[in-house]
C-alpha cells in the first residue's frame, strides 16, 4: 500500500512523516521521500537552489521519481511493505503546473502525459490544507527562500492540490493543518492503521 503526504510548504507535512515513523514502528512501513531519496534528488535540490530553467527542474523531478519507484516504492511494494512518503506525484502536479505557466500548453496535462503508463498511483493521499499566510509563518528564516515559497506561487499551488483532490475524492483525505500536531498526528496514524487493515482483508479474499 502507498500513503502519500502532500501540502504546501510550511503545512507540517515533513513534521508529521517524521513522528509517524514512531506511532507505526509496528507495521514496519517503509518512510521516503521526493525528492531526495535517491541520488537523482541531489540534482533536483540544485536545480531548486540555483533556479534551474522551469523545464529543466520539471524533468529532474520526474527522472527522480523515476528513480525513486525503482530503487525504493516498487521492491518495497512488491514485498507487500507500506510506503510513506514525504510528497509524491501530486507535489509536481501542483507545484510544476505553475512554474511551467506561459513555457508549456496545459502544464498539468503535459506534466501527467509524462507519467502516463509507469508510475504508481497512491492508493491514499493525505492533503494538509491551511491559510497560505499561516504557512509561510511557520517557515524557517533562511538565506533567501526557495523560488517556491512565494506567497503568490503558494496560493496557486495549494488551488491546483484542492483541484486534484475534487477529481479523486476517494484517494484524497483533506486535513485542516491549522489543528494541533498531536491532533492530525493521531487521526492520520489511525486512518492509515484502518487503510492497512482493509487492504489486508482483500488479499484474503
Amino acid at each position: 500500500m502507498l500513503i502519500t503526504l502532500e501540502g504546501i510548504d510550511g503545512t507540517g507535512k515533513s513534521t508529521l512523516h517524521a513522528a509517524l515513523a514512531g506511532l507505526l514502528s509496528d507495521l514496519h512501513p517503509v518512510f521516503t521521500r521526493e525528492p531526495g531519496a535517491t541520488w537523482v534528488g541531489d540534482s533536483v535540490r540544485r536545480a531548486i537552489a540555483e533556479q534551474t530553467d522551469p523545464v529543466t527542474e520539471a524533468l529532474l523531478f520526474v527522472a527522480d521519481h523515476a528513480a525513486h519507484l525503482a530503487t525504493v516504492v516498487r521492491p518495497a511494494l512488491d514485498e507487500g511493505r507500506i510506503v510513506i512518503s514525504d510528497r509524491y506525484i501530486d507535489s509536481r502536479y501542483a507545484y510544476q503546473s505553475v512554474t511551467l505557466e506561459g513555457i508549456v500548453p496545459e502544464p498539468l496535462g503535459w506534466l501527467q502525459s509524462l507519467h502516463n503508463g509507469w508510475t504508481i498511483v497512491p492508493d491514499h493521499t493525505f492533503l494538509l490544507v491551511m491559510p497560505v499566510d499561516e504557512a509561510l509563518s511557520r517557515l524557517k528564516e533562511k538565506n533567501g527562500r526557495e523560488h517556491f515559497e512565494r506567497k503568490e506561487i503558494l496560493e496557486k499551488v495549494q488551488k491546483n492540490y484542492l483541484a486534484l483532490a475534487r477529481k479523486d475524492p476517494s484517494r484524497f483525505v483533506i486535513i485542516d493543518a491549522s489543528l494541533e500536531k498531536e491532533e492530525i498526528l493521531q487521526f492520520v496514524a489511525k486512518a492509515i492503521r484502518q487503510f492497512s487493515g482493509s487492504s489486508r482483508s482483500r488479499r484474503r479474499r
